[in-house]
């Protein structure tokens, strides 16, 4: 049995390692062509082609922004995992990626908040909240969201920060070994306020519109539009929640609670720490997801022209 689990245990760390080293320069790579590109597209199309932004652009845009800050990072972390590991860009941009990461993370949760609740109100109560979803109010929220980002992941910067390591240096991911014990209120606060919280709001709305969906029925030719793109966002947001935020978040928690209590038990450690490593570099895929949203809830030429300069960048970056 003790043979059993210790190969077991050998395969796991060169599962763990090789994917570090050969897998996650792949994914950062194909998650900054791609980012780079849809993200750019956006910014473009809204600029040039947007005479008067709705609310929705403005929180689309700033979506992108914050997708942009997080893929303009990734080289950094591609050359790390490709040299296994080895740090040589010092400890400010360590922590200045470390701090990106969960800005772009939790910036994308609150801003698919706005566009969900801006939708709710939209839907369930047309008349009622025309001044709850002026442009003026879209901009203030935006503002007061980036604030709230800042807040809440200024202390990443601070628990992120280079070490030395097997005659190396290195740049942790969360914070240093010997420190998680500190970490994990922190960790254990920004999962709720950060994901929970907003993810509770983002059913509750979605549920909300569909219910009114189902209720106001197709009786006239002008909800029709308005119905595509309610149920296109609907689609494509739980999508990206179930993908992408819910699993990392699961497999985050954890870990924070196996490193800070579990450390001892190099098994348990080590099959966690595989399923945070694979989960981390999905949810960056998040960067890519994010602007489909621009793409399939606007009108038919953005939606036309959004989807042609995806395929074209697909197409160019597999065929690379």
């Amino acid at each position: 049995v003790k043979s059993a689990i210790s190969n077991a245990s050998i395969i796991i760390i060169i599962m763990s390692i090789d994917y570090k080293h050969t897998l996650l320069p792949v994914t950062y790579s194909l998650v900054f062509l791609l980012g780079l590109t849809l993200n750019g597209a956006v910014l473009c199309l809204s600029w040039r082609l947007t005479r008067k932004w709705s609310c929705s652009t403005i929180y689309l845009v700033n979506l992108a922004v914050a997708d942009l800050l997080y893929v303009c990072s990734l080289p950094l972390l591609i050359l790390n995992y490709i040299w296994r590991d080895r740090w040589p860009f010092g400890d400010f941009l360590c922590r200045l990626v470390r701090f990106l990461f969960y800005a772009n993370l939790y910036g994308s949760i609150l801003f698919l908040t706005c566009i969900s609740v801006h939708r709710y109100l939209g839907l369930c109560f047309p008349m009622k909240s025309i001044e709850w979803r002026t442009r003026r109010l879209a901009v203030e929220t935006c503002v007061v969201a980036w604030i709230m980002v800042g807040l809440q992941v200024v202390p990443t910067y601070l628990y992120a920060h280079t070490g030395s390591l097997a005659n190396k240096t290195v740049c942790y991911d969360l914070t240093s070994p010997d420190n998680f014990h500190n970490y994990l209120p922190y960790g254990t606060v920004l999962t709720v306020t950060g994901f929970v919280i907003p993810f509770v709001i983002i059913i509750l709305s979605y549920c909300c519109i569909i219910k009114t969906l189902i209720v106001s029925g197709d009786s006239t030719q002008l909800q029709k539009p308005v119905r595509t793109k309610s149920i296109r966002t609907i689609v494509l947001v739980c999508g990206l929640l179930a993908v992408c935020f819910v699993p990392f978040h699961i497999t985050r928690t954890i870990y924070l609670f196996v490193r800070a209590y579990l450390a001892q038990d190099c098994n348990i450690l080590q099959t966690v720490s595989l399923a945070y490593k694979i989960w981390r570099p999905v949810i960056s895929f998040n960067s890519c997801i994010n602007p489909l949203l621009y793409f399939l809830s606007g009108d038919n030429y953005s939606t036309r022209l959004g989807l042609n300069t995806f395929c074209h960048s697909a197409h160019k970056i597999l065929n690379f």
